[in-house]
Formats: structure tokens, sequence, C-alpha cells
């Protein structure tokens, strides 16, 4: 059994206002909204309990959506399917839900996109920090989170998926998961595993990756 030395980060992917409560939130989410409210308030429970645990560092996303971000085809897309513009900066629906990024936790941003990479502070960050395992949390599953499952994995990084804080918005949260185990390998886990993820990986225990 090969080790695979390992600093563990949580990324808490859009836990923002209008993603997670009040009427913008509401008016998108299809499915039962206490399963919204759960997996905001088990994200909110990730980073306490990240915090407590030796060896996992809390990183924050958020995403402004403002116009002035946003390229055509997501001007176009919003156009076509009379999609209005969410997390505006400034305002709250732009704020972190239930909980605030501390002084020493890095913030990253997305400018109408999905991929928290996208924001080119953080891949270097991870590097500089010896980050090598995402453990992620937040919103949406088969959206942003999915997205940046996959750039993780294409970048060499092992992928962990809480599937008790977070839920997807378009797709069953059973197919999205399934998928990200058989592309990306992804381990799903809970929330109560959280503290046990900045143990170092093990290469014989990791899902088997299928392209």
């Amino acid at each position: 059994m090969t080790e695979v030395p390992s600093r563990t980060a949580l990324l808490v992917v859009d836990l923002q206002n209008d993603f997670c409560t009040g009427p913008v939130a509401a008016a998108r989410f299809p499915g039962d909204p206490d399963r919204l409210g759960r997996a905001a308030a088990n994200s909110v429970r990730a980073v306490e309990l990240a915090r407590e645990t030796a060896g996992i560092e809390v990183l924050f996303v958020r995403f402004l959506g403002d116009p002035a971000h946003q390229g055509p085809a997501w001007r176009r897309r919003d156009e076509m399917l009379g999609k209005r513009p969410k997390c505006l900066e400034g305002t709250w629906g732009a704020e972190f839900h239930g909980v605030q990024p501390r002084p020493d936790e890095e913030v990253f941003t997305k400018h109408a996109v999905f991929d928290a990479f996208l924001d080119e502070r953080l891949e270097p960050h991870l590097h500089r920090r010896g980050i090598d395992h995402l453990v992620l949390a937040g919103l949406f599953t088969d959206v942003c989170v999915d997205s940046t499952a996959r750039t993780a994995f294409q970048r060499g990084f092992h992928v962990t998926v809480l599937r008790d804080c977070t839920t997807a918005l378009h797709l069953a949260d059973a197919d999205i998961l399934r998928f990200m185990t058989r592309v990306y390998g992804a381990r799903i886990t809970t929330l109560a595993e959280l503290p046990s993820l900045a143990a170092p990986l093990s290469v014989s225990s990791a899902p088997a990756q299928h392209r």
C-alpha cells in the first residue's frame, strides 16, 4: 500500500444567501426546500468541524453574477431562459450564509463562472500550502461543485465530496455523485467523516477511475 503525502483543504463552494435562502433561492430550487436547507446547514457545520480539526485548511469560494462580469454566452443564456443575475456584488444575496471566513481563511471569487479554478489564485495557493486533497461542500453538486471537482481531478488533486453538505440543482443527487466517483475517482462520504479526512490518502483505497 503506497501512502500519498497529503494536506487537506475543505473547499466551501458558493455558500451564499441567493443560493441558500430567501426568495431568489426558493424560486430557482426545484426540489424539497428542506433538502436545500439541510445542505446549507451541514456545510456551515463542516466549516466549524474543519476548524476544530488539525490538518484541514478551510477555503471559501464565492460567486458574483453581476452583468458586468458575464460573458456574451452567459448573457445570451440568461436572456433566452429569462434568468436574472444572482449574487450581485455588495448585496445581501452575495453574502456568505451562516458563516463568515476568518481573517486567515482565503476567499476565492468566481466572476460569472462555475469553476473555482478560474480564480487564478486558487491553484497557486493550493500548491504553496502543499494541499493535494480537496474536500468539497456547498452548492450545487451538479453545477459549481462538479465543475470544480472536474478541474481539480485533471490538475492532479484528490477529490472528496461530502454528500450531506451539498445537493443538486438539475440532476438527481445520486446520479451526479456516481458520475464523479466513476470519472474523477471522487470519494463520497459524509460530514461525520470529515475529521478522518486529514489523514494521508492511500492509492490502493481510492475508488477506481474510468474514462
